[in-house]
């Protein structure tokens, strides 16, 4: 598959340029991230992030001579825990499976059936699940989806060099995505505001909060109709901010890029 031309987005081609450049069903890498508190540190647009990464593997796999190009990133993610943060942006499941479907089906009816989700957001991914399982019954499109951060948590450990400081740094406003967002993003990271884990086990109806949407009884997780600011200190939960660094950021970028590399090029070779 011939690169037509230097420009790695879509957004960045002509109109000419893009009919040329597309009619040989290139691979389409679409970004999706959340705009939502990731503690007092870090910027609230992680969608930066995927869309970093997902830039990367472009490059890299047209390296390896597979045209390859990046969608506009989809900044806003499915509404879940956040609501109640300020500045939180969201989409409802509903909007954003429509959403989907619809960025879907306009690279379908273009000929662009090569398409790859990099997921940046727990909150996506059952509207993801859900579209491209639609997309492949309806149409017979196959769309993977790589939900990078959770990903990244199983490279921890590894990256890290040691199993318990990797679980101590690895939660909501901490690892893996405030390392990935020092390593890429360095000018938008306040380190001086890295905030201390909370000492005590956030509590609701007299429970201790082990999830999202879950606290522990009688052994149990029981799940309740929860929101981050009422189990989660300064966007912060079950991490130490402090244990991450823009190190363990580099290595998993690297390590994420090489993934996305690799499974693109298995694709390719399974007539995708």
């Amino acid at each position: 598959m011939k690169q037509t031309t230097e420009k790695l987005c879509l957004s960045e081609l002509t109109a000419q340029e893009a009919r040329t450049a597309l009619a040989d069903n290139p691979v389409i890498i679409l970004p999706l991230g959340s705009h939502e508190d990731q503690g007092p540190h870090a910027p609230m647009g992680d969608y930066l992030c995927a869309d970093a990464i997902a830039r990367r593997v472009a490059l890299a796999t047209r390296a390896r001579g597979i045209g390859t190009y990046v969608a506009p990133v989809l900044p806003y993610g499915g509404a879940d825990y956040f609501g109640s943060v300020i500045g939180g942006i969201a989409l409802g499941q509903a909007t954003l499976r429509a959403v989907l479907t619809d960025i879907m089906s306009c690279l379908r009816r273009n000929g662009l059936t090569r398409i790859i989700i990099f997921n940046g957001h727990g909150g996506n991914a059952q509207a993801v699940h859900d579209v491209t399982l639609s997309m492949r019954h309806t149409h017979g499109v196959v769309i993977p989806s790589v939900y990078l951060w959770s990903i990244a948590a199983g490279m921890l450990p590894e990256v890290m060099g040691n199993r318990d400081v990797a679980e101590r740094s690895a939660g909501h406003g901490g690892n893996p995505l405030s390392s990935v967002a020092m390593a890429l993003f360095p000018d938008l990271v306040r380190p001086d505001l890295l905030p201390a884990p909370a000492t005590h086990p956030q509590q609701f109806m007299g429970l201790p909060v082990n999830g999202f949407a879950t606290a522990r009884f009688e052994g149990s997780s029981i799940h309740f109709p929860l929101e981050i600011d009422e189990i989660a200190t300064q966007g912060v939960m079950q991490a130490d901010p402090r244990l991450c660094s823009p190190t363990a950021g580099r290595e998993l970028v690297e390590r994420l890029t090489t993934l996305g590399v690799n499974l693109v090029s298995h694709l390719m070779k399974e007539e995708w």
